[in-house]
């Protein structure tokens, strides 16, 4: 089951190789590997550790490398062919990868390939269990930010229910994540801040966010929030490429059991569900 995955990083990676100067955003490249936007980046960060940015990068500064080494084209014809028209960019890029601008590089005229970079295995610490989940209808806070302060999102959408005396109506704390903290910059994230609600209208600033019923992985996780990076990172590297199942083209969202409200920290229940096809 594992090759399956195996198989979708090497086509992605051939992509790269093959087309240095072509459309490789996270989209296209999600394309290629034949996976959900949402799940994409966290596979590929998982598995192979680096972001899939990174990886371009790296592999497009070999490429230059190379043409550096083995031709006498122009530094801007180098550029531009691995994907960089304005060769400022390039050069700074460049100089990150290899220590050395690419004039020095070439008058060196030493090759110097980068090894790839893997992540290393490590031993599953948390029990997932694949499950049945029925549709969730949400009334949440948009937030926007590192996800970190959500909890910002989740006061003030506890605080609008309260004023409308919804809290009643509501069920359990549901917080929905659209990125790769790893590939989007803090202040770029976007989530939203969950309550489960039945029927009824859900009005503004609140915002109505449906999570389809399906087949879902479910790890559930014990302890602070700040513990919940690795538990992504095994829940994608370690358990999804063993299961031979493929993520369904819907967010990632986190079920809040308790809050450090009710328990301290060490105690906390949080079940991330990750969507299966």
């Amino acid at each position: 089951m594992t090759q399956t995955y195996e198989a979708r990083m090497i086509r992605v990676l051939d992509y790269i190789h093959d087309n240095p100067a072509g459309d490789l955003s996270l989209d296209t490249l999600a394309d290629v590997a034949a996976l959900s936007r949402f799940h994409f980046h966290r596979v590929f960060h998982a598995l192979m550790g680096e972001t899939a940015a990174m990886a371009v990068r790296r592999m497009r500064m070999y490429r230059a490398s190379v043409a550096l080494v083995q031709t006498k084209a122009p530094l801007a014809k180098i550029a531009r062919a691995v994907g960089y028209p304005n060769l400022a960019s390039f050069t700074r890029s460049f100089a990150e990868i290899y220590g050395t601008p690419p004039a020095s590089f070439r008058a060196k005229g030493e090759l110097r390939p980068l090894p790839p970079l893997f992540r290393t295995g490590e031993a599953l610490m948390y029990d997932v269990e694949i499950r049945h989940d029925p549709a969730r209808r949400l009334a949440a806070m948009p937030h926007k930010g590192a996800y970190t302060e959500i909890g910002r999102a989740f006061e003030k959408g506890g605080a609008v229910l309260a004023a409308r005396k919804l809290m009643a109506a509501c069920g359990g704390m549901v917080g929905v994540y659209y990125d790769d903290p790893s590939a989007v910059s803090p202040n770029d994230l976007r989530s939203h801040a969950g309550f489960e609600i039945g029927a009824g209208a859900i009005e503004a600033p609140m915002e109505e966010v449906n999570l389809p019923a399906g087949r879902h992985a479910v790890l559930r996780f014990k302890g602070p929030y700040s513990g919940l990076s690795a538990a992504y990172t095994q829940l994608y590297c370690d358990w999804l490429p063993a299961s031979g199942e493929t993520p369904a083209n819907s967010p990632v969202f986190e079920v809040y059991l308790n809050t450090p409200m009710d328990v301290p920290p060490e105690e906390l229940l949080t079940e991330i569900c990750l969507p299966l096809a």
